[in-house]
């Protein structure tokens, strides 16, 4: 921190994160933890994305939205892991203001990407199931690049919209964040001006986004199983509903990690498990992982 030498006011120009408290006992153990959970989390999200990319099976709707999925992931690890690894590793958990506005940023903005994304794809197994002869129609190349871009952009500016509000705000100490990474909550609790404006905007955000997205979400879930429910086979409402379960498990942990995401750190299991719940729940990509293991993988342009 710093002191103005016309005043008695003092600013912050950096932040401590607490992260799990001071635990030198388990500093070494939560290190090894943590990193092996970050080295899953890139190479499970990253062998995703190469997969989706280089064979021609997979480039279909579900899997362009899959692969942006992992894309996404890969940065959302990576805006927090490596941060709360150093801290670990040597004991500094002090950020700069700007380090810590920025990793807000990156945080807000994968986020919100997320809740988009998520919606889309469950509109794309909407589409898949509950109108099947329309499907090729309705998801073409074109409009699934508009609903990536849309979720990306619509991302951007929420993320830029929070930050700069967020940046106009006033820190003038404690400087303690009670949590292992900035996060948009804690931050807010230790400024020294009115946030009442900011406040606002992000209760609007709430509603506008994360409510609607899942909303949306599940009343495309809820259409997807009542058409389920009316299939008479009992073998094609099994193959209908394993098409999608992998996605609606996500679904229910990601907006469940929001519920809780004081309680735990999230922002690192999500990403951890949603290519597991993928790759266990999907034949072609277990399928693909067998012929990758056994070196009989053709890469198809």
């Amino acid at each position: 921190m710093f002191s103005l030498g016309w005043s008695n006011q003092t600013f912050i120009t950096e932040f401590i994160l607490l992260g799990f408290g001071n635990l030198p006992e388990l500093q070494t153990p939560l290190f090894l933890l943590f990193l092996v959970i970050y080295i899953i989390t890139m190479a499970e999200n990253i062998l995703t994305l190469v997969l989706v990319v280089t064979n021609r099976h997979l480039h279909t709707p579900m899997y362009f939205f899959l692969g942006n999925l992992s894309c996404l992931e890969t940065s959302y690890t990576s805006t927090v892991l490596p941060r709360m690894l150093a801290s670990l590793l040597t004991g500094d958990r002090t950020i700069s203001y700007s380090g810590c506005i920025t990793q807000m940023y990156f945080f807000v903005f994968m986020l919100t990407a997320e809740c988009f994304l998520l919606l889309v794809m469950s509109y794309d197994r909407y589409l898949a199931i509950c109108n099947p002869l329309h499907y090729a129609a309705l998801m073409r190349s074109w409009v699934c690049i508009q609903l990536v871009s849309g979720s990306w952009i619509m991302a951007f500016f929420t993320s830029t919209l929070i930050t700069l509000l967020m940046a106009r705000l006033t820190f003038c100490g404690p400087n303690n964040i009670d949590h292992f990474f900035c996060d948009f909550a804690p931050m807010l609790k230790l400024s020294c001006s009115d946030t009442s404006l900011i406040e606002l905007v992000n209760l609007l955000l709430c509603f506008a986004i994360i409510l609607p997205t899942f909303l949306l979400t599940l009343i495309c879930y809820v259409c997807i199983i009542a058409t389920i429910l009316r299939i008479p086979s009992t073998t094609e409402r099994h193959k209908a509903f394993s098409t999608c379960s992998s996605h609606l498990i996500v679904v229910a942990s990601f907006y469940g990690s929001i519920i809780i995401s004081y309680m735990i750190p999230t922002a690192v299991l999500t990403p951890l498990l949603n290519p597991l719940i993928y790759s266990l729940r999907n034949k072609e990509v277990k399928k693909l992982f067998r012929l990758l293991h056994t070196g009989t993988l053709v890469t198809s342009g």
